[in-house]
C-alpha cells in the first residue's frame, strides 16, 4: 500500500466490496471489477455473494455454498481479488446495511467502496437505512459506457461519498447464461472455465424453466 501523503506511515487500505447473488459469476463481472479497481486505485475488491437477498426472495436461487464456490473459482488467481462468507455465513436477509457494519469492523482503519450499479443507486433511498450506509462506505456506481444522465440521478444526502465509475459495458448478464445452460447450449465463451466446470459438475441450471 505505500505510505501515506506524509510520508509518515502506510496509506489506509482502499477496499473495494462488490456484492451480487453472482448465480453465475461470469467475465462480465471480472472486467467490471477490475475497471473500478484500476479506476478508484483499489488495493483490493472483495467479493460478496449474497446469501439471502432480499430483493430476491421470490426467486429461485443456486444454493449459497455453490455459488461461494463458482465466485472462488472465477477470482482464483486474480491478486487483487478476495472472497468474503460474510453473508453466506450470516442467518437471514443479506442487508447492505449489515454487511457494511461487520466488513468496518474486521477493517476499521480502510476506505470501503460499495460497487453497485446505477439502477441500484436510484432505488438507494428504499434500501435499509441508507444514510447509514453512506455513513459507513463509499459508493462507487458503475456508469456503463456513458449512460448515467446527471438529471436521472438522484438528490441523495452524502453524495459528496459517491463516485460514479466508467466501466465497460456488459454483453451478457447471468440470467442469459442460465438460459443459455437451460436450452444445453455451450456458456464457455461466457464464464471463466473453472466456474463452468462448477456448473457441468452440478447439473446446475439445465432443469430450470425460463426465467
Amino acid at each position: 500500500m505505500g505510505q501515506g501523503p506524509d510520508g509518515s506511515g502506510p496509506a489506509r487500505l482502499r477496499l473495494g466490496l462488490f456484492g451480487g447473488t453472482f448465480d453465475p459469476p461470469h467475465n462480465g463481472h471480472l472486467a467490471v471489477a477490475r475497471d473500478v479497481a484500476n479506476a478508484l486505485a483499489l488495493d483490493r475488491v472483495l467479493w460478496i455473494p449474497a446469501g439471502e437477498p432480499p430483493h430476491k426472495s421470490d426467486e429461485e436461487l443456486t444454493p449459497a455454498p455453490l455459488r461461494l464456490e463458482m465466485v472462488r473459482a472465477a477470482t482464483e488467481g486474480h491478486p487483487v481479488f478476495d472472497v468474503s462468507e460474510v453473508e453466506v455465513d450470516r442467518a437471514g436477509p443479506s442487508y447492505t446495511v449489515d454487511t457494511l457494519r461487520s466488513l468496518r469492523g474486521t477493517f476499521p482503519d480502510a476506505s470501503l467502496f460499495f460497487i453497485i450499479g446505477a439502477d441500484e443507486y436510484r432505488a438507494l433511498e428504499s434500501w435499509r437505512a441508507p444514510e447509514q450506509v453512506l455513513d459507513l462506505a463509499h459508493l462507487a456506481v458503475m456508469d456503463r459506457d456513458g449512460a448515467r444522465a446527471a438529471d436521472e440521478m438522484p438528490d441523495v444526502h452524502g453524495a459528496d461519498s459517491v463516485h460514479f465509475v466508467p466501466v465497460g459495458r456488459i454483453d451478457i448478464s447471468s440470467t442469459e447464461i442460465r438460459r443459455h445452460v437451460a436450452a444445453g447450449h455451450d456458456v464457455t465463451d461466457f464464464v471463466p472455465a473453472a466456474v463452468a466446470a462448477v456448473i457441468g459438475r452440478e447439473g446446475l441450471y439445465a432443469g430450470r424453466s425460463p426465467e
